[in-house]
């Protein structure tokens, strides 16, 4: 079995500000990245900001990554991030706040079943016929951030980039001891968190990092069946315009309380080939 590509989108939050998100596929692994938002000025590694360097340096790593385990896979991306950390890093860190980080998820065809790896908080979505089974992370987790943001927003939701306390309040909480993400520690990838289900020709998958699962785990426009079918009817373009919506008629942040209007958004549709 092997993966066909059906469409993919990826779309920044505000195209003033690059896209931190990546995506991807081989013949028998695909994955999603969504690099976590700078909290200071680009110089750590250079004049790109930490997210865009970590995501493309995650990119690279999963495409040249040779068939093998979903375990084995993260192995080498992780090896990969810690030696370039090491080569491209300009000076000490001014806090673990500042060390670059993301979520990742991928999967792998192994035999008959479909291997899933996670650092983070990216997801994906089966589709076996009728069931939709979800890959990754549990939906309750991001509740903890939808609540952490309606905590803090009475200092102005929106963006954080221009608003000292939520600021200051992410980075006393960014890089913290225990976290399981991609990064440049060897510590945050050490366990990664995997699933494997039986799969066939015909199943289809979406991989999709948190700004575009928003539609099920903050925004409830749709459970996860909801979502496959939207994609199915629609397509990937649609749905995301429908996203934005959602967003542009809530930009006070009021009614979905977020730190950001609108987050990076990415999506891969994937179909398993015979």
């Amino acid at each position: 079995m092997h993966f066909d590509l059906l469409q993919s989108i990826s779309l920044a939050g505000d195209p003033a500000t690059p896209n931190d998100d990546r995506a991807g596929m081989a013949l028998r692994h695909a994955w999603v990245i969504d690099g976590a938002t700078d909290l200071g000025p680009p110089g750590l590694v250079g004049s790109q900001g930490g997210a865009a360097w970590l995501a493309s340096e995650a990119q690279a790593a999963f495409t040249v990554a040779a068939d093998g385990a979903i375990e084995t896979i993260f192995a080498g991306v992780a090896d990969r991030l810690v030696a370039a950390y090491a080569r491209d890093r300009t000076r000490e860190p001014e806090g673990r706040w500042e060390l670059p980080l993301a979520s990742g998820l991928a999967v792998r065809i192994g035999g008959d079943a479909l291997e899933c790896g996670w650092l983070g908080d990216c997801s994906g979505l089966l589709r076996r016929g009728g069931q939709v089974v979800r890959l990754g992370p549990v939906a309750d987790d991001r509740g903890k951030e939808i609540a952490h943001a309606a905590s803090l927003a009475q200092h102005g939701l929106g963006n954080i980039k221009k608003n000292a306390p939520i600021l200051a309040d992410l980075r006393a909480g960014r890089g913290r001891p225990g976290i399981r993400v991609l990064g440049v520690l060897p510590e945050w990838m050490a366990e990664v968190e995997t699933l494997r289900t039986p799969c066939a020709p015909g199943d289809e998958l979406l991989l999709m990092t948190d700004g575009f699962a928003a539609l099920v785990d903050s925004y409830a426009a749709y459970d996860t069946a909801g979502l496959m079918a939207a994609v199915a009817e629609h397509g990937l373009a649609a749905v995301a315009a429908e996203l934005r919506e959602i967003e542009q008629a809530d930009i006070a942040c009021a009614r979905f309380p977020r730190f950001k209007v609108s987050d990076d958004a990415t999506a891969l549709w994937l179909r398993i080939g015979g």
